[in-house]
């Protein structure tokens, strides 16, 4: 382990700087994938890398490849890789951290004289926020790797109603090569595939570690379009008896399985549960009952088994809910994705790269959704580090101290150059 090895956090720390004042929207960052602030985040990044001097390739996704040149060319290279977008009003961070933590090695790599083994690759992906954008995963990521379904191009922007394709085609891009699975980065063609992010929760903060090393991604069963049919009726004429109010039946159900929830994780599993919204419709009023009421309900866990014990609560109580309070509920349809774990030789060289350099780290599983998963699902050995990260994400009050940003971006250089030889 050479001590002298550390990655260019200067570079990052301006291009931070950049990144936030060019897309700063009143509010927080706003980074529309396939839109004007991911197109200038890409610019700004194109920029650094052209004065690095490192190879440039953009494949027909927009997905931008930044390479350092290694020994044997012909070998499957190691990608550093992340995304540029954000969600709307969201933090400067997230996903761009990843990104500039890429350069921030191979330009510590250059600066030291040291040509790895094979080609390391910094990857700008496209369209990670699917939540917020396009409601697919990960298109980007795998238009890189040639395994984007093509019904995904159909998908529409949830701003915009336009589809994916047509987003594409106006950046520039070329929507029927990636339908053809036409790319740079065919999974056989990457040795490994390492992402940094922020933390997107609490822990390594609570417990004063700078570095998380990700164990696994969750799966989840998702349900976005849920609904509680009851009867309106008048709010002050109408006895307990004969109402069939369904704000109060979701009520119950949100509150029963958030028992169920405590139940399971005393009993050892390790699980998320979130209803992202309750809502009552527009119909109700401040004199009515109401009479429908809506949600979006996310079940998360790295394991399976945590993830259908608790959808199988949810499914013995809504009939029982029903029943006595006289509703009907639709759950719409359920969205799933498998458990992802990380690939446990990358693990093993991040934490031992941690460990040489001295940085605190603990292993831990990943919250949210990542690049990583499309990259691992193809068959490619993915691995994560995470940063420790201030107030959460998603929102503007993102606070990633630098320091810590450069613990973590020396164990990607340092994992990345071994993985590289």
């Amino acid at each position: 382990m050479r001590r002298n090895l550390t990655p260019d956090t200067d570079l990052a720390a301006r291009l931070f700087v950049a990144l936030r004042d060019r897309t700063f929207d009143g509010v927080g960052i706003t980074r529309e994938a396939y839109g004007p602030g991911e197109r200038i985040a890409h610019a700004l990044v194109t920029k650094a890398a052209e004065e690095l001097g490192l190879e440039l390739a953009t494949d027909p996704a927009g997905n931008l490849l930044m390479t350092l040149p290694g020994v044997d060319r012909a070998a499957p290279r190691v990608v550093i890789g992340s995304h540029l977008d954000s969600v709307p009003r969201g933090g400067n961070f997230d996903g761009a951290a990843g990104v500039l933590a890429g350069l921030a090695a191979v330009s510590g790599l250059r600066r030291a004289g040291v040509t790895p083994g094979r080609d390391i690759t910094v990857l700008a992906i496209r369209a990670e926020e699917g939540g917020a954008w396009f409601p697919t995963s990960f298109p980007g990521s795998r238009a890189a790797l040639g395994t984007l379904p093509p019904a995904a191009l159909a998908v529409q922007r949830m701003d915009s109603g336009r589809t994916l394709a047509a987003h594409m085609a106006e950046e520039g891009f070329d929507p029927e090569a990636v339908r053809a699975g036409q790319c740079l980065l065919p999974p056989e063609s990457v040795a490994a595939y390492v992402e940094l992010h922020i933390e997107q929760g609490p822990v390594l903060e609570a417990e004063q570690i700078p570095v998380g090393v990700v164990t696994g991604i969750p799966g989840s069963r998702r349900w976005r379009d849920g609904r509680v049919i009851g009867e309106y009726n008048h709010s002050g004429a109408t006895p307990r008896r004969w109402r069939k109010d369904a704000a109060i039946a979701l009520a119950e159900l949100a509150l029963r399985l958030d028992d169920a929830w405590a139940e399971l994780e005393a009993a050892g599993h390790s699980l998320v549960c979130t209803f992202c919204v309750l809502a009552t419709t527009a119909e109700a009023g401040f004199t009515k009952i109401p009479g429908e009421a809506r949600f979006q309900l996310d079940i998360r866990s790295v394991s399976q088994t945590s993830v259908d014990a608790l959808a199988a609560r949810l499914h013995a109580l809504v009939p029982e809910i029903a029943a006595r309070r006289g509703v009907r509920f639709e759950l719409g349809t359920e969205m799933t994705a498998a458990p992802t774990p990380m690939d446990a030789g990358v693990q093993a060289g991040l934490a031992r790269a941690a460990a040489a350099l001295g940085i605190a780290h603990r292993a831990m599983p990943s919250g949210g959704g990542h690049d990583a998963v499309a990259f691992a699902q193809a068959g490619v050995p993915a691995g994560m580090v995470f940063v420790r990260n201030q107030n959460g994400s998603h929102n503007p009050h993102e606070a990633m101290r630098l320091e810590d940003f450069a613990e973590a971006a020396a164990v990607v250089m340092h994992g990345a150059a071994a993985a590289a030889g």
